[in-house]
């Protein structure tokens, strides 16, 4: 069994015709994320991307449901997946405005009494106190290559009967009933291409207090969360939950890409795939790392989302949560 510290995630998505992360709407046209950059050739482009506020809601949902299956434990906020998470559980918000509690308690207090709050972060702002817990997951935007990344807007027409029964009795025939039909006239984006994603997620710091550099569950515990975050980050992957998935589902036609991961304190390396050559500058990071810090990076790389299931379910059955050690901690 293998302790990993952290792990990191290059990928290529290849998606089409969806919808998955739009700004708002004016008038009748929905407008989607678009976002500068610049690309491997040095000029900025415009380019459709998904935030990683939304990749983060995606997999903040499916730990959720895994963590509700495995019996974790979750503050009353979460129980209801409410936004605010442990903020929305009224007996931790009682604390917070008791003063005699420290931020060291209320902080032990976050990570027993909630799982999704300790892997998710949250931001404590009740009674006039500002307590973070950082989030143990990390995601960049989703960005489409500009070079073969296309969005369109595609038109749509919702048809409405009058519902009056004077109406329906009048409309005697179908074509008076077709002519007192109101048409709602609408836009909607949908975008093709293929994406670069990273993330970043600091294993070590499941259970960890930040302030006292200390764990406040024990290891098995650590562990069945452990485990329940690698399942929803891969079914983040499986099934990227978003907007318009109703009529907008979209269509996965591949992921590749690379995941580095690290049994000791040295960063799990990653390079974004906006570069073609990302995928061999990782492995020229582990190479050049080697000599220093023998066999502490690994990486294995997928072609395909089969291969990224087998490579989460080996990380599911042969790794745990590495532990941290520092002078005065556990």
């Amino acid at each position: 069994m293998t302790d990993l510290y952290s792990l990191s995630i290059s990928a290529r998505a290849t998606l089409d015709m969806h919808s998955l992360n739009n700004e708002g709407g004016e008038g009748n046209q929905i407008q989607t994320r678009m976002v500068n950059i610049v690309g491997q050739d040095g000029r900025l482009h415009n380019t459709n991307a998904v935030s990683g506020d939304m990749l983060k809601h995606i997999l903040t949902e499916h730990y959720f449901r895994v963590a509700a299956r495995k019996g974790l434990p979750l503050c009353a906020g979460c129980r209801e997946f409410n936004a605010n998470r442990i903020a929305a559980d009224d007996g931790y918000r009682a604390m917070v405005v008791d003063k005699t509690n420290t931020d060291v308690m209320l902080t032990d207090e976050l990570l027993q009494r909630c799982a999704l709050d300790d892997v998710a972060g949250n931001l404590i702002t009740e009674g006039g106190r500002s307590l973070p817990r950082k989030s143990v997951v990390e995601f960049g935007w989703m960005v489409g290559l500009p070079e073969i990344t296309v969005t369109d807007s595609y038109f749509h027409v919702k048809y409405a009967s009058e519902r009056s029964e004077a109406r329906r009795t009048k409309d005697a025939s179908e074509e008076q009933r077709g002519a007192n039909l109101q048409q709602a006239i609408f836009h909607r984006p949908a975008s093709s291409g293929v994406y670069a994603i990273v993330a970043h997620v600091e294993l070590a710091r499941i259970g960890f207090n930040d302030i006292t550099q200390q764990y406040v569950i024990d290891r098995e515990e650590r562990g069945r969360r452990y485990i329940a975050l690698l399942e929803s980050l891969l079914y983040s992957f499986l099934e990227p939950n978003g907007a318009m998935r109703g009529t907008q589902n979209p269509h996965i036609l591949n992921v590749e890409g690379v995941v580095s991961h690290s049994s000791s304190t040295t960063p799990a390396p990653t390079i974004s795939p906006l570069n073609d050559e990302y995928a061999a500058q990782i492995r020229g990071i582990a190479a050049a790392l080697e000599p220093v810090k023998p066999g502490v990076i690994g990486l294995e790389e997928f072609g395909s989302l089969p291969d990224l299931t087998g490579i989460f379910t080996r990380l599911i059955q042969q790794t745990a949560p590495f532990e941290l050690r520092y002078a005065g901690g556990s």
